[in-house]
């Protein structure tokens, strides 16, 4: 039988009906929880959205150094101005 009403649940309004059925001190830790997961949240947005574009480039010079003296040393190797 089809329920033309009928719109499955969202995490959020699941996870309030669960809320609504526990005690208040229970909701007391789940709220400390959260506090607790959005903080953690707020600093990995932060620290992510400011620190990844300078670690980018220093590991993309990095590879850049070495990807250029490697190409050195093999021309050099080659010549048979140095020895392995």
């Amino acid at each position: 039988m089809a329920y033309p009403n009928f719109k499955p649940m969202t995490n959020l309004e699941a996870a309030i009906l669960k809320l609504q059925q526990l005690p208040e001190p229970e909701v007391r830790q789940i709220n400390d929880l959260l506090d607790t997961l959005l903080q953690k949240y707020n600093y990995k947005q932060e620290h992510q959205s400011s620190q990844c574009p300078e670690w980018l480039e220093l590991a993309n010079a990095g590879l850049s150094d070495y990807l250029s003296n490697l190409e050195d040393y093999e021309e050099r190797l080659a010549r048979g101005e140095i020895q392995w």
